[in-house]
């Protein structure tokens, strides 16, 4: 039996925990039922009181308190809501108590923005990382020696294991029942729960805003002018020129600001705009194409599957209002 702490936390997402909670014990009756024994002991795990109530209306009694708690086989630190920076300042016990308990050979899971725990616990570093879409910039810029991988659902990497964001986390709980319990039952239980199992990108639920997050005022003016006129002919030496910089120059603080490229982040700008239009209009894709600024609809379709995951027709199907 595997033994599985779940932390609960004031700011912890409600779905994070009941989703957690019901997939686990679901298999456990699953599993009775083959007549085997229950492959997981779920407790669930808070800093000090044991009578929780979230920032939803809900409440939750814990079973144990973190020193209550000197082993366990798993732990799995739900999503939160509200600021990252407040939020862990008043969680520091359970970012300590985490770390902790990896020493002592536990393995780790982050379920979507419940990353910042496993980051601030220092268990990220040079390990791959997935989460909410949403957090992506934020971390990018917090813990520059995290390999983050905002596209996958799951990463697995030497008993750490991080998720997507919001709903998709449960693929992770989903996948942990598969790799714990073996395929047949991962199988019956994603049945059981309507989950489809072996997802593994999350590319198409994301939507760029664009990488403000940062004080370089001439990047963030060069921004401006790419989002204001990404459908037109821009050039990287232009966009140097314009920024009063040497074109190496400006690729490198740009980079540095962003992420990304100048190139890169165009790219990003025109393929969040053709989303928009294949989800609102119903023109043909070599309308959107060219109104986006693309000419070749090879080119246009190969950076749209490589941001999204999709192409463009089977994007315009999944999300057109039509």
């Amino acid at each position: 039996m595997k033994k599985i702490s779940l932390l609960v936390y004031k700011d912890a997402v409600l779905s994070a925990l009941s989703g957690a909670v019901d997939i686990f014990l679901g298999t456990n009756r699953f599993v009775e039922g083959m007549g085997l024994s229950a492959p997981f002991e779920l407790e669930l795990v808070s800093e000090k009181t044991r009578n929780i109530q979230l920032f939803a209306p809900a409440r939750f009694i814990c079973h144990k308190t973190l020193t209550e708690v000197t082993n366990t086989d798993l732990v799995i630190v739900p999503a939160f809501n509200g600021d990252a920076t407040g939020v862990l300042q008043k969680n520091r016990a359970l970012v300590e108590w985490i770390g902790t308990m990896k020493e002592r050979g536990a393995e780790v899971a982050s379920l979507c923005f419940g990353s910042y725990f496993l980051a601030e616990a220092g268990l990220l570093s040079g390990k791959p990382c997935t989460s909410h879409w949403l957090a992506i910039p934020d971390m990018q810029q917090r813990y520059r020696d995290i390999d983050l991988m905002p596209d996958m659902v799951i990463t697995d990497k030497d008993g750490i294991y991080t998720s997507g964001g919001a709903f998709s986390s449960l693929n992770l709980i989903l996948y942990m029942v598969e790799k714990f319990c073996g395929r047949e039952v991962g199988v019956q239980v994603s049945k059981m729960f309507s989950i489809d199992m072996d997802r593994v990108n999350q590319a198409h639920f994301s939507v760029f805003q664009g990488q403000h997050q940062h004080e370089d005022g001439e990047i963030l003016k060069a921004q401006e002018y790419i989002e204001e006129n990404y459908h037109t002919a821009l050039s990287v030496d232009n966009m140097a020129e314009r920024a009063n910089m040497s074109k190496r120059n400006f690729i490198r603080r740009f980079k540095n600001a962003t992420q990304n490229t100048p190139l890169e982040y165009l790219q990003r700008v025109k393929i969040e705009a053709a989303k928009k239009a294949l989800e609102r209009k119903t023109e043909s894709i070599n309308v959107v194409i060219y109104d986006v600024g693309y000419n070749d609809l090879k080119t246009f379709r190969k950076i749209f599957k490589r941001v999204t995951g999709l192409t463009p027709q089977d994007y315009r199907r999944k999300y057109s209002r039509a």
